[in-house]
Protein backbone atom coordinates (compact mmCIF):
# COMPACT_ATOMS: atom_id res chain seq x y z
CA UNK A 1 0.00 0.00 0.00
CA UNK A 2 1.72 3.39 -0.84
CA UNK A 3 1.33 5.66 1.79
CA UNK A 4 0.53 9.66 1.56
CA UNK A 5 3.11 11.94 2.98
CA UNK A 6 3.60 11.86 6.95
CA UNK A 7 1.98 14.40 8.50
CA UNK A 8 5.27 16.73 11.26
CA UNK A 9 5.23 16.09 14.27
CA UNK A 10 3.22 18.28 16.82
CA UNK A 11 2.79 19.01 20.19
CA UNK A 12 -0.39 19.52 21.61
CA UNK A 13 -0.76 23.53 22.60
CA UNK A 14 -2.41 22.19 25.95
CA UNK A 15 -2.47 18.89 27.47
CA UNK A 16 -6.06 17.87 28.66
CA UNK A 17 -6.61 16.94 32.22
CA UNK A 18 -5.89 13.24 30.63
CA UNK A 19 -2.98 13.93 29.47
CA UNK A 20 -1.41 15.40 32.39
CA UNK A 21 -2.59 12.39 34.04
CA UNK A 22 -1.21 9.89 32.08
CA UNK A 23 2.10 11.70 31.58
CA UNK A 24 2.31 12.01 35.49
CA UNK A 25 1.57 8.34 35.82
CA UNK A 26 4.51 7.37 33.59
CA UNK A 27 6.86 9.76 35.30
CA UNK A 28 5.84 7.92 38.46
CA UNK A 29 6.83 4.44 36.87
CA UNK A 30 10.29 5.96 35.89
CA UNK A 31 11.36 7.64 39.17
CA UNK A 32 9.41 5.80 41.61
CA UNK A 33 9.21 1.86 41.13
CA UNK A 34 8.83 1.37 44.40
CA UNK A 35 5.38 2.25 44.93
CA UNK A 36 4.00 -0.70 42.98
CA UNK A 37 1.18 -2.42 43.99
CA UNK A 38 1.24 -4.85 46.93
CA UNK A 39 5.00 -3.55 47.63
CA UNK A 40 6.34 -4.67 51.15
CA UNK A 41 9.49 -3.95 53.39
CA UNK A 42 11.68 -6.97 51.88
CA UNK A 43 13.13 -9.74 53.46
CA UNK A 44 16.27 -9.10 52.74
CA UNK A 45 16.88 -6.16 54.67
CA UNK A 46 17.73 -3.27 52.18
CA UNK A 47 20.28 -0.74 53.17
CA UNK A 48 17.55 1.90 52.66
CA UNK A 49 14.70 0.41 53.95
CA UNK A 50 12.91 0.96 51.04
CA UNK A 51 9.93 -1.36 49.91
CA UNK A 52 10.32 -3.80 47.14
CA UNK A 53 7.71 -4.08 44.84
CA UNK A 54 6.54 -7.37 43.48
CA UNK A 55 6.36 -6.58 39.62
CA UNK A 56 6.84 -3.64 37.67
CA UNK A 57 4.44 -0.54 38.05
CA UNK A 58 1.09 -1.07 36.64
CA UNK A 59 -2.14 1.29 37.16
CA UNK A 60 -5.26 -1.06 38.08
CA UNK A 61 -7.74 -1.06 34.97
CA UNK A 62 -11.17 0.80 35.88
CA UNK A 63 -13.58 -0.05 38.15
CA UNK A 64 -17.02 -1.55 35.91
CA UNK A 65 -19.57 0.72 36.62
CA UNK A 66 -23.46 -0.47 36.45
CA UNK A 67 -23.67 2.07 34.44
CA UNK A 68 -22.28 2.23 31.01
CA UNK A 69 -20.00 -1.31 31.84
CA UNK A 70 -16.85 -0.56 30.02
CA UNK A 71 -14.22 -3.36 29.76
CA UNK A 72 -10.53 -3.28 29.16
CA UNK A 73 -10.18 -6.29 27.26
CA UNK A 74 -5.92 -7.77 25.53
CA UNK A 75 -6.04 -8.40 22.14
CA UNK A 76 -2.49 -9.15 22.58
CA UNK A 77 -0.11 -9.33 25.73
CA UNK A 78 3.59 -9.62 26.22
CA UNK A 79 4.17 -7.50 23.20
CA UNK A 80 8.11 -6.25 22.72
CA UNK A 81 11.20 -7.89 24.20
CA UNK A 82 11.42 -8.63 27.61
CA UNK A 83 12.99 -6.16 30.30
CA UNK A 84 16.07 -8.15 30.66
CA UNK A 85 16.91 -7.76 27.24
CA UNK A 86 20.53 -6.16 27.26
CA UNK A 87 20.30 -5.57 22.99
CA UNK A 88 20.72 -1.63 22.18
CA UNK A 89 17.79 -2.69 19.69
CA UNK A 90 15.01 -4.72 18.65
CA UNK A 91 13.80 -6.21 15.36
CA UNK A 92 10.38 -6.81 17.04
CA UNK A 93 7.25 -4.39 15.73
CA UNK A 94 3.57 -4.33 15.82
CA UNK A 95 1.62 -3.38 12.72
CA UNK A 96 -1.37 -1.28 13.43
CA UNK A 97 -3.72 -0.86 10.18
CA UNK A 98 -7.08 1.00 9.75
CA UNK A 99 -10.00 -0.72 8.47
CA UNK A 100 -10.55 2.42 7.06
CA UNK A 101 -9.52 6.14 6.80
CA UNK A 102 -6.82 6.59 9.53
CA UNK A 103 -5.69 5.92 13.06
CA UNK A 104 -5.24 8.48 15.67
CA UNK A 105 -2.27 8.28 18.03
CA UNK A 106 -1.62 10.40 21.46
CA UNK A 107 1.58 9.20 23.57
CA UNK A 108 1.09 10.68 27.55
CA UNK A 109 3.24 13.49 26.55
CA UNK A 110 1.06 14.61 24.23
CA UNK A 111 2.45 14.05 21.15
CA UNK A 112 -0.45 13.39 18.37
CA UNK A 113 0.76 11.31 14.54
CA UNK A 114 -2.04 9.53 12.56
CA UNK A 115 -1.92 7.48 9.21
CA UNK A 116 -3.69 4.49 7.94
CA UNK A 117 -0.93 2.23 9.28
CA UNK A 118 1.10 3.01 12.48
CA UNK A 119 4.33 0.65 13.37
CA UNK A 120 5.31 0.40 16.58
CA UNK A 121 8.45 -0.75 17.46
CA UNK A 122 10.41 -0.80 21.05
CA UNK A 123 13.78 1.46 21.97
CA UNK A 124 15.98 1.08 25.01
CA UNK A 125 15.62 3.21 27.84
CA UNK A 126 17.61 3.77 30.74
CA UNK A 127 15.70 4.27 33.74
CA UNK A 128 16.88 7.37 36.23
CA UNK A 129 16.81 5.01 39.32
CA UNK A 130 16.98 1.03 38.66
CA UNK A 131 13.59 -1.19 39.28
CA UNK A 132 14.36 -3.59 41.95
CA UNK A 133 11.97 -5.98 42.39
CA UNK A 134 11.50 -9.06 44.40
CA UNK A 135 8.39 -11.93 44.92
CA UNK A 136 7.70 -15.56 46.12
CA UNK A 137 6.04 -17.42 43.41
CA UNK A 138 3.65 -20.22 43.77
CA UNK A 139 2.40 -22.54 40.54
CA UNK A 140 2.41 -22.71 37.93
CA UNK A 141 -1.24 -23.50 37.96
CA UNK A 142 -3.34 -25.25 34.83
CA UNK A 143 -6.22 -22.40 35.72
CA UNK A 144 -6.77 -18.99 36.98
CA UNK A 145 -9.70 -21.00 39.21
CA UNK A 146 -6.89 -22.84 40.57
CA UNK A 147 -4.42 -20.06 41.36
CA UNK A 148 -7.24 -18.42 43.03
CA UNK A 149 -8.06 -21.18 45.15
CA UNK A 150 -4.31 -21.20 46.24
CA UNK A 151 -4.14 -17.34 46.87
CA UNK A 152 -7.63 -18.07 49.03
CA UNK A 153 -5.91 -20.84 50.98
CA UNK A 154 -2.77 -18.86 51.11
CA UNK A 155 -4.92 -15.80 52.98
CA UNK A 156 -2.10 -13.21 53.55
CA UNK A 157 -2.53 -9.67 51.79
CA UNK A 158 -0.44 -8.34 49.37
CA UNK A 159 -0.91 -11.25 46.97
CA UNK A 160 -1.18 -11.06 43.28
CA UNK A 161 -2.51 -13.32 40.38
CA UNK A 162 -0.73 -12.99 37.56
CA UNK A 163 -0.35 -14.87 34.38
CA UNK A 164 2.88 -14.65 32.61
CA UNK A 165 2.81 -18.44 30.80
CA UNK A 166 1.28 -20.52 33.08
CA UNK A 167 -1.01 -19.22 35.90
CA UNK A 168 1.04 -18.02 39.27
CA UNK A 169 0.06 -16.51 42.85
CA UNK A 170 2.71 -13.98 43.56
CA UNK A 171 3.87 -12.29 47.04
CA UNK A 172 6.02 -10.60 49.33
CA UNK A 173 9.21 -12.49 50.25
CA UNK A 174 8.65 -12.44 53.74
CA UNK A 175 5.47 -13.66 53.41
CA UNK A 176 4.99 -17.55 55.31
CA UNK A 177 3.48 -20.00 53.01
CA UNK A 178 1.04 -23.00 54.03
CA UNK A 179 2.89 -26.53 55.00
CA UNK A 180 1.82 -28.18 51.30
CA UNK A 181 3.02 -24.73 48.99
CA UNK A 182 6.51 -25.33 47.29
CA UNK A 183 7.82 -21.78 46.00
CA UNK A 184 10.27 -20.35 44.18
CA UNK A 185 12.17 -16.74 44.90
CA UNK A 186 12.12 -14.64 41.86
CA UNK A 187 14.00 -11.27 41.81
CA UNK A 188 15.95 -8.83 39.67
CA UNK A 189 17.57 -5.10 39.40
CA UNK A 190 16.24 -3.47 36.18
CA UNK A 191 18.11 -0.28 35.14
CA UNK A 192 16.57 -0.47 31.29
CA UNK A 193 13.32 -0.38 29.66
CA UNK A 194 11.83 -1.00 26.56
CA UNK A 195 9.70 1.54 25.42
CA UNK A 196 7.74 2.08 21.80
CA UNK A 197 8.65 4.47 19.37
CA UNK A 198 7.18 5.22 16.08
CA UNK A 199 8.65 4.18 13.05
CA UNK A 200 7.72 6.35 9.83
CA UNK A 201 9.68 6.94 6.80
CA UNK A 202 13.01 5.60 7.89
CA UNK A 203 12.71 7.53 11.20
CA UNK A 204 12.50 6.47 14.82
CA UNK A 205 10.35 8.71 16.56
CA UNK A 206 10.08 8.34 20.67
CA UNK A 207 6.74 8.02 22.11
CA UNK A 208 5.89 8.02 26.40
CA UNK A 209 3.55 5.05 27.22
CA UNK A 210 1.03 4.83 27.55
CA UNK A 211 -0.37 4.83 23.79
CA UNK A 212 -3.85 6.32 23.25
CA UNK A 213 -5.54 5.16 19.39
CA UNK A 214 -8.11 6.13 18.04
CA UNK A 215 -9.62 4.51 15.23
CA UNK A 216 -12.59 5.87 13.48
CA UNK A 217 -13.40 3.11 11.13
CA UNK A 218 -11.96 0.45 13.12
CA UNK A 219 -8.76 -1.54 13.82
CA UNK A 220 -7.97 -4.58 11.47
CA UNK A 221 -6.68 -6.91 14.20
CA UNK A 222 -6.52 -11.38 13.71
CA UNK A 223 -8.77 -11.14 10.41
CA UNK A 224 -11.40 -8.83 11.96
CA UNK A 225 -12.11 -5.35 12.55
CA UNK A 226 -12.44 -3.80 16.60
CA UNK A 227 -14.16 -0.11 16.87
CA UNK A 228 -11.71 0.72 19.76
CA UNK A 229 -10.81 3.00 21.27
CA UNK A 230 -7.37 1.42 22.23
CA UNK A 231 -4.09 1.31 24.42
CA UNK A 232 -0.67 0.25 24.33
CA UNK A 233 0.29 0.34 27.64
CA UNK A 234 2.95 -1.06 30.09
CA UNK A 235 2.26 -4.51 32.14
CA UNK A 236 3.68 -6.10 35.22
CA UNK A 237 6.58 -7.63 33.34
CA UNK A 238 7.53 -5.01 32.18
CA UNK A 239 6.29 -6.10 28.91
CA UNK A 240 3.53 -4.01 26.95
CA UNK A 241 -0.18 -5.07 26.00
CA UNK A 242 -2.80 -3.85 23.37
CA UNK A 243 -5.52 -3.48 25.44
CA UNK A 244 -9.46 -2.80 23.65
CA UNK A 245 -12.04 -0.61 25.85
CA UNK A 246 -15.46 -2.19 24.52
CA UNK A 247 -19.18 -1.52 26.14
CA UNK A 248 -19.93 -4.40 27.90
CA UNK A 249 -23.13 -5.20 25.15
CA UNK A 250 -20.39 -5.16 22.08
CA UNK A 251 -18.01 -7.33 23.85
CA UNK A 252 -20.52 -9.69 23.74
CA UNK A 253 -21.74 -9.70 20.26
CA UNK A 254 -17.45 -10.76 19.76
CA UNK A 255 -17.98 -13.77 22.50
CA UNK A 256 -21.49 -15.66 21.87
CA UNK A 257 -20.87 -16.27 18.50
CA UNK A 258 -17.17 -17.70 19.04
CA UNK A 259 -18.57 -19.79 22.18
CA UNK A 260 -21.72 -21.47 20.80
CA UNK A 261 -21.97 -20.24 17.40
CA UNK A 262 -24.03 -17.90 15.42
CA UNK A 263 -26.29 -20.75 14.38
CA UNK A 264 -27.81 -21.64 17.80
CA UNK A 265 -31.50 -21.70 18.43
CA UNK A 266 -32.42 -18.28 19.70
CA UNK A 267 -32.87 -19.53 23.75
CA UNK A 268 -29.55 -21.32 24.11
CA UNK A 269 -28.05 -17.92 22.10
CA UNK A 270 -29.69 -15.97 24.66
CA UNK A 271 -28.59 -17.97 27.08
CA UNK A 272 -25.13 -17.82 26.44
CA UNK A 273 -25.55 -13.97 26.48
CA UNK A 274 -26.57 -14.33 29.88
CA UNK A 275 -23.75 -16.40 30.66
CA UNK A 276 -21.09 -14.64 28.62
CA UNK A 277 -22.20 -10.94 30.12
CA UNK A 278 -22.24 -12.76 34.29
CA UNK A 279 -18.79 -14.25 33.38
CA UNK A 280 -17.11 -11.37 32.44
CA UNK A 281 -18.33 -9.70 35.77
CA UNK A 282 -17.75 -12.16 37.92
CA UNK A 283 -14.14 -12.22 36.65
CA UNK A 284 -13.07 -8.71 35.96
CA UNK A 285 -9.68 -8.88 38.44
CA UNK A 286 -8.61 -12.12 36.03
CA UNK A 287 -5.96 -9.64 34.74
CA UNK A 288 -5.73 -6.77 37.04
CA UNK A 289 -2.01 -7.07 38.02
CA UNK A 290 -1.83 -6.09 34.12
CA UNK A 291 -3.31 -3.28 34.34
CA UNK A 292 -6.95 -4.46 32.38
CA UNK A 293 -9.98 -6.91 32.89
CA UNK A 294 -9.77 -9.93 30.46
CA UNK A 295 -7.87 -11.63 27.72
CA UNK A 296 -9.28 -12.35 24.00
CA UNK A 297 -8.44 -15.81 24.04
CA UNK A 298 -9.39 -19.53 25.43
CA UNK A 299 -8.01 -18.37 29.76
CA UNK A 300 -11.01 -15.82 29.20
CA UNK A 301 -13.76 -15.96 27.19
CA UNK A 302 -12.92 -16.21 23.20
CA UNK A 303 -13.76 -12.80 21.37
CA UNK A 304 -13.36 -11.23 18.21
CA UNK A 305 -14.83 -9.27 15.50
CA UNK A 306 -18.22 -7.95 17.33
CA UNK A 307 -19.22 -6.99 13.77
CA UNK A 308 -19.48 -10.68 12.64
CA UNK A 309 -22.14 -11.32 14.78
CA UNK A 310 -25.29 -12.40 12.87
CA UNK A 311 -28.85 -10.98 13.46
CA UNK A 312 -29.97 -13.87 15.30
CA UNK A 313 -26.67 -13.25 17.88
CA UNK A 314 -27.64 -9.64 18.45
CA UNK A 315 -30.93 -10.47 18.84
CA UNK A 316 -30.54 -12.89 21.65
CA UNK A 317 -27.86 -10.36 23.50
CA UNK A 318 -30.88 -7.61 23.08
CA UNK A 319 -33.09 -9.42 24.69
CA UNK A 320 -31.13 -10.01 27.55
CA UNK A 321 -29.63 -6.72 27.84
CA UNK A 322 -28.13 -5.97 31.52
CA UNK A 323 -29.41 -9.19 32.10
CA UNK A 324 -27.11 -11.39 34.98
CA UNK A 325 -27.66 -14.75 36.50
CA UNK A 326 -26.66 -14.57 40.09
CA UNK A 327 -26.45 -15.90 43.79
CA UNK A 328 -27.51 -13.58 46.80
CA UNK A 329 -27.43 -10.70 44.42
CA UNK A 330 -24.08 -10.94 43.16
CA UNK A 331 -22.85 -12.22 39.72
CA UNK A 332 -22.49 -16.28 39.98
CA UNK A 333 -18.90 -18.04 38.80
CA UNK A 334 -20.49 -18.49 35.37
CA UNK A 335 -18.39 -21.31 34.32
CA UNK A 336 -19.67 -23.39 31.10
CA UNK A 337 -18.04 -26.10 28.44
CA UNK A 338 -19.06 -28.06 25.23
CA UNK A 339 -20.46 -31.01 26.41
CA UNK A 340 -20.62 -32.88 30.00
CA UNK A 341 -20.82 -36.10 28.31
CA UNK A 342 -24.36 -36.79 30.20
CA UNK A 343 -23.07 -35.70 34.04
CA UNK A 344 -22.46 -32.59 35.07
CA UNK A 345 -19.30 -31.95 37.70
CA UNK A 346 -19.41 -29.75 40.72
CA UNK A 347 -17.34 -26.91 40.56
CA UNK A 348 -15.19 -28.57 43.96
CA UNK A 349 -14.50 -31.99 41.07
CA UNK A 350 -13.00 -29.06 38.84
CA UNK A 351 -11.10 -26.74 40.80
CA UNK A 352 -11.14 -27.79 44.40
CA UNK A 353 -12.14 -25.49 47.48
CA UNK A 354 -15.94 -25.24 48.70
CA UNK A 355 -18.53 -26.83 46.95
CA UNK A 356 -21.07 -23.99 45.02
CA UNK A 357 -24.48 -24.77 45.88
CA UNK A 358 -25.30 -24.17 41.99
CA UNK A 359 -22.66 -26.13 41.04
CA UNK A 360 -23.30 -29.16 41.39
CA UNK A 361 -22.98 -32.96 40.06
CA UNK A 362 -26.13 -34.15 38.89
CA UNK A 363 -26.32 -36.23 35.29
CA UNK A 364 -28.11 -34.30 32.74
CA UNK A 365 -30.70 -35.99 30.35
CA UNK A 366 -34.60 -36.65 30.54
CA UNK A 367 -36.35 -37.82 34.33
CA UNK A 368 -35.61 -41.43 33.39
CA UNK A 369 -31.85 -41.31 32.37
CA UNK A 370 -30.99 -39.30 35.67
CA UNK A 371 -32.30 -41.54 37.28
CA UNK A 372 -30.51 -44.12 36.04
CA UNK A 373 -27.35 -41.98 36.89
CA UNK A 374 -27.98 -40.33 39.94
CA UNK A 375 -25.08 -39.30 41.39
CA UNK A 376 -22.48 -40.51 43.35
CA UNK A 377 -21.78 -41.99 40.11
CA UNK A 378 -20.42 -45.15 42.24
CA UNK A 379 -19.31 -48.15 42.04
CA UNK A 380 -17.32 -47.85 39.10
CA UNK A 381 -20.02 -50.08 37.16
CA UNK A 382 -21.98 -47.23 36.71
CA UNK A 383 -19.50 -45.07 35.22
CA UNK A 384 -19.05 -48.33 32.55
CA UNK A 385 -22.58 -47.97 32.25
CA UNK A 386 -22.90 -44.15 31.50
CA UNK A 387 -19.88 -44.72 29.07
CA UNK A 388 -21.34 -47.68 27.11
CA UNK A 389 -25.15 -46.40 27.20
CA UNK A 390 -25.58 -42.40 27.49
CA UNK A 391 -28.99 -42.91 25.92
CA UNK A 392 -31.27 -40.40 27.25
CA UNK A 393 -28.80 -37.36 27.97
CA UNK A 394 -29.01 -33.84 26.74
CA UNK A 395 -26.38 -33.26 23.88
CA UNK A 396 -25.71 -36.50 23.06
CA UNK A 397 -25.43 -35.52 19.13
CA UNK A 398 -21.97 -33.73 19.95
CA UNK A 399 -18.79 -35.45 18.41
CA UNK A 400 -16.95 -35.95 21.71
CA UNK A 401 -20.08 -36.76 23.67
CA UNK A 402 -17.62 -40.21 23.83
CA UNK A 403 -14.36 -40.52 22.86
CA UNK A 404 -11.32 -42.83 22.75
CA UNK A 405 -7.81 -42.27 23.83
CA UNK A 406 -4.64 -43.68 24.40
CA UNK A 407 -1.50 -43.15 26.70
CA UNK A 408 1.43 -44.54 27.42
CA UNK A 409 2.25 -46.07 30.70
CA UNK A 410 3.74 -48.28 32.86
CA UNK A 411 0.38 -47.97 35.20
CA UNK A 412 -2.14 -45.66 35.78
CA UNK A 413 -3.93 -45.42 38.68
CA UNK A 414 -7.05 -43.78 39.62
CA UNK A 415 -6.53 -42.50 43.22
CA UNK A 416 -10.39 -40.77 43.82
CA UNK A 417 -12.51 -40.20 41.79
CA UNK A 418 -15.60 -37.11 42.51
CA UNK A 419 -19.61 -37.94 42.66
CA UNK A 420 -19.81 -36.72 38.93
CA UNK A 421 -16.93 -40.24 38.25
CA UNK A 422 -14.20 -37.50 37.20
CA UNK A 423 -10.96 -38.44 38.08
CA UNK A 424 -10.20 -36.47 40.93
CA UNK A 425 -6.20 -37.76 41.08
CA UNK A 426 -4.23 -39.75 38.92
CA UNK A 427 -0.71 -41.48 39.33
CA UNK A 428 1.12 -42.09 36.23
CA UNK A 429 4.21 -44.53 36.41
CA UNK A 430 6.21 -44.69 33.91
CA UNK A 431 9.92 -46.55 33.24
CA UNK A 432 12.59 -44.60 34.54
CA UNK A 433 10.46 -41.30 35.66
CA UNK A 434 9.49 -40.79 39.41
CA UNK A 435 5.71 -41.63 39.61
CA UNK A 436 3.95 -38.65 39.22
CA UNK A 437 0.13 -37.91 40.72
CA UNK A 438 -1.76 -35.40 38.98
CA UNK A 439 -4.78 -33.91 40.31
CA UNK A 440 -7.96 -31.99 39.01
CA UNK A 441 -7.17 -29.83 35.81
CA UNK A 442 -3.52 -30.80 36.01
CA UNK A 443 -4.31 -33.63 34.51
CA UNK A 444 -5.74 -32.18 31.51
CA UNK A 445 -2.55 -29.89 31.30
CA UNK A 446 -0.54 -32.81 31.56
CA UNK A 447 -2.38 -34.45 28.58
CA UNK A 448 -4.26 -31.89 26.72
CA UNK A 449 -5.26 -35.23 24.23
CA UNK A 450 -7.89 -35.43 26.86
CA UNK A 451 -11.04 -34.06 26.65
CA UNK A 452 -12.40 -34.39 29.65
CA UNK A 453 -11.28 -36.01 33.18
CA UNK A 454 -14.23 -38.22 32.39
CA UNK A 455 -12.97 -41.62 31.60
CA UNK A 456 -11.72 -45.04 32.63
CA UNK A 457 -7.73 -46.23 31.74
CA UNK A 458 -7.99 -49.55 30.74
CA UNK A 459 -4.32 -51.82 30.38
CA UNK A 460 -4.01 -52.93 27.06
CA UNK A 461 -1.09 -54.74 27.54
CA UNK A 462 2.70 -53.72 28.28
CA UNK A 463 2.82 -49.81 28.30
CA UNK A 464 -0.19 -49.24 26.36
CA UNK A 465 -3.43 -47.71 28.42
CA UNK A 466 -6.97 -46.89 26.34
CA UNK A 467 -9.01 -44.35 27.84
CA UNK A 468 -12.67 -44.79 27.61
CA UNK A 469 -14.43 -41.33 28.22
CA UNK A 470 -17.26 -38.83 27.42
CA UNK A 471 -17.05 -34.88 27.35
CA UNK A 472 -15.31 -32.37 26.32
CA UNK A 473 -14.22 -29.23 28.70
CA UNK A 474 -14.53 -29.62 32.89
CA UNK A 475 -17.96 -30.49 32.83
CA UNK A 476 -19.00 -27.42 35.10
CA UNK A 477 -22.53 -25.43 34.63
CA UNK A 478 -23.73 -25.34 31.23
CA UNK A 479 -23.19 -27.98 28.38
CA UNK A 480 -23.36 -25.49 24.96
CA UNK A 481 -24.31 -29.15 23.36
CA UNK A 482 -26.73 -29.25 26.26
CA UNK A 483 -28.67 -26.44 25.73
CA UNK A 484 -28.57 -26.60 22.05
CA UNK A 485 -30.54 -29.98 22.43
CA UNK A 486 -33.20 -28.38 24.82
CA UNK A 487 -33.44 -25.14 23.20
CA UNK A 488 -34.62 -27.86 20.31
CA UNK A 489 -36.82 -29.16 22.38
CA UNK A 490 -38.48 -25.67 23.24
CA UNK A 491 -37.19 -24.93 26.50
CA UNK A 492 -36.79 -21.35 27.79
CA UNK A 493 -34.03 -19.51 28.25
CA UNK A 494 -34.87 -19.27 32.53
CA UNK A 495 -35.25 -22.79 32.08
CA UNK A 496 -32.03 -23.77 30.55
CA UNK A 497 -30.17 -21.62 33.10
CA UNK A 498 -32.34 -23.11 36.27
CA UNK A 499 -31.56 -26.48 34.86
CA UNK A 500 -27.91 -25.65 34.35
CA UNK A 501 -27.58 -23.28 37.90
CA UNK A 502 -30.29 -24.29 40.05
CA UNK A 503 -31.09 -21.44 42.30
CA UNK A 504 -29.48 -18.85 41.12
CA UNK A 505 -31.93 -15.62 39.50
CA UNK A 506 -31.76 -13.64 37.16
CA UNK A 507 -31.48 -9.65 37.42
CA UNK A 508 -30.44 -6.61 35.76
CA UNK A 509 -27.38 -5.32 35.80
CA UNK A 510 -28.01 -1.94 37.89
CA UNK A 511 -29.85 -3.92 40.35
CA UNK A 512 -27.01 -5.81 41.89
CA UNK A 513 -25.65 -5.55 45.28
CA UNK A 514 -23.08 -2.74 44.77
CA UNK A 515 -20.91 -2.52 41.40
CA UNK A 516 -20.50 -5.73 39.90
Amino acid sequence: MTQPPSRRFRRSPARSDADRTALLLTMLALLLPALALGCRASSTGEASGQALPLHWPVAPPPAIRSQAPLLWVALAAHLGPAPVAVSASSQETLLLEAGSGQLRLRDAAGQRWSGPRLVIGWRLLRMPRPLRWQRRVVGPFPSYESAERAAQRWGVSGLAIAHPRDWEVWAPADRPLPKAFASRLEQASVSQQWQPQLQRDGRRLALTGPLQIEAPGGLRWQGGVHRGPFRLQADALGRWTLVEQVALERYLEGVVPHEIGAGAPAEALAAQAVLARTWALRNQQRFRVDGYHLCADTQCQVYGDPRQASPAVREAIRRTRAQVLTWNGRPIQAVYHATNGGIAAGFDEAWGGEPLPYLRAAADGSPSFARRFAVPLQPLARLRSLLAEGGGAYGADHPRFRWRRWLKARRLVVLERGPSGRVLSLAIERVGAPRLVLERDAIRRQFPELPSTLFEPIAEGGDRWRLEGGGFGHGVGLSQAGALDLARRGWSVSRILAHYYPGTELMPLGSLAGDP
